[in-house]
This record gives structure tokens, sequence and C-alpha cells, in this order.
């Protein structure tokens, strides 16, 4: 202990200049937006690098699983390819109208290498970044369902703002239903997730299908986020709606990141619309 108490004496102003130069870089950082960007880049890239080195072992541990996941969504979308078929041989398509047909989303396949899910504001990390095209505002999904959406991005990566996230908020709609809601997360259940806003004429029952609504610009309609476990119906009013995730947010691998085409136009019309 003395010989802690002598160096730090010996190099107290050594350790004084350190400290106020960490004051002084932080200060920068909280009140320069540029000096904020470069900061979450080089912390995102550095990062980046160690959960990839730890992605790479974990995936060779959970091979078989991951391989039982793909064969089963190969399975789906062969069985769909099948049905489709039935329905092209009784169509003869001699002219293609673009701006009907005109694709409206891509799909970019990513990877998680870091996942959160006992905090309470919950983040992910992507193994890709603006260098794919990833932007903020894009939508992440798998196969079971949505995921969250992209937060922040460097070069070579993403972070995701989860569903499980105190500001994650996911419009969402019942399936076969034209009643909207909000999905968001209490903080409770990583499981379990909520739903607000559904009006209270909407008829709901346990085992309901939760998807998305498609009333932002960032998922399509229709994509799956989980079923209803139970509800409160108190003054005339839902009090409580408590929906099972489809996807275990413990254990992510494999995602798709959805990009609108037309997000632009959308938002531009919209804020438009508001200045009139």
């Amino acid at each position: 202990m003395q010989q802690l108490f002598y160096l730090i004496r010996k190099f107290r102003y050594f350790l004084l200049f350190l400290v106020l130069e960490i004051i002084a870089l932080i200060l920068v950082v909280q009140n320069h937006s540029y000096q904020q960007s470069k900061f979450i880049n080089s912390a995102n890239f550095i990062s980046g690098g160690i959960y990839s080195k730890v992605s790479s072992i974990t995936d060779f541990i959970n091979l078989k699983s991951e391989n039982q996941r793909l064969s089963e969504e190969n399975n789906q979308l062969k069985n769909w390819i099948e049905k489709n078929k039935l329905v092209a041989k009784n169509k003869i398509i001699s002219q293609i109208d673009t701006s009907i047909y005109a694709q409206k989303y891509k799909y970019i396949s990513a990877k998680i290498i870091n996942n959160n899910y006992t905090k309470r504001n919950n983040f992910l990390t992507l193994n890709k970044g603006a260098k794919q095209n990833l932007k903020i505002d894009l939508g992440v999904v798998n196969s079971k369902g949505v995921i969250g959406v992209i937060k922040s991005v460097s070069k070579n990566y993403a972070t995701v703002l989860s569903i499980l996230n105190s500001h994650s908020k996911i419009n969402v709609t019942i399936k076969n239903d034209n009643h909207f809601g909000t999905l968001f997360w209490n903080g409770k259940d990583y499981n379990i997730a909520q739903i607000s806003d559904i009006p209270r004429q909407a008829i709901i029952k346990k085992g309901d299908t939760i998807v998305t609504g498609g009333k932002s610009a960032i998922f399509p309609k229709g994509i799956h986020v989980g079923v209803i476990k139970d509800f409160k119906f108190e003054n005339n009013q839902f009090k409580e709606i408590n929906v099972t995730l489809f996807n275990d947010m413990s254990a992510l691998s494999y995602v798709q990141v959805i990009m609108n085409y037309q997000k632009k136009e959308q938002k531009t019309l919209e804020q438009n619309t508001l200045n009139e």
C-alpha cells in the first residue's frame, strides 16, 4: 500500500494531466456532433473487431442448430416456390409494367456478432455497415420475425436498437384485422413484449398473431412479431396486452436488413403534407 501511495505521489502531476485530458475529451465529444460521430464510429470499429472473433467461436459451437434453422427456412421457400408455380402455369405475362411491379424492398443479409438482451435498453451489433450500404432507420428481421431498427453505422459495422429497448416503438396490427397498435417492451421478460393503443372496439383473443402494420416506411406490412399471450380489458379499454415473441431474443444469429427504395419519397410527401 505504501508503494502505491509513493507511486501516486511521484507521478501525481502526470496522473492529473491524464485525468484533465480525459475530462476535456468527454466534454468535446458530448458538445460537438462531428467529434461525437467520429468517436462512435471508432468505438464501433474497435468493439466490432472483438465481437467478430468471439462470434467465430460461437458459430462453430452452434453450427448444428444453425444448419437445422437454415434447412427449415429452405423448406419454407421451396414450398412457396411450388405453390406459385401453379399460379404461373395459368398466366401468360406478355409485358411487365415496371411502374407497377418496381421492386420496393431490398434485403441485405448480415450476422449479429453481439447481442444484448438482459438490460433495460438493449442493442445488437451487425458485421456489416456503410460499406455494404447500411444506413440508420433500416428494419432488421430474420425468418421468425422482427428484431429491431438500425441505430448507428460505421464503415464495417452497425448497431441495432433491439425491440427489447425502452425507446423501441413499432407499428403492429392483429393479423387479418385492421386495428393497429404500438409494440413496446416493459423491461421484464425478454420473451414477452407489450402492445398499447389498441382501440377498445377491437376484438382480440389469446393466440392471435401479431404482425407489422406497414404504416411506417421501415417495415413492410405482415412481418411476424408474436402471438397474444394474455390481456386485460378494464374500464372499457385495453390496459395490458402481452405478446409472446416468435424470436428467442437470447439466441439470434443471421438476419436480413430491409432497405425501402421508396422511403424517401414517402417521407417527403408526408412532411410536405404536414407543412401545408
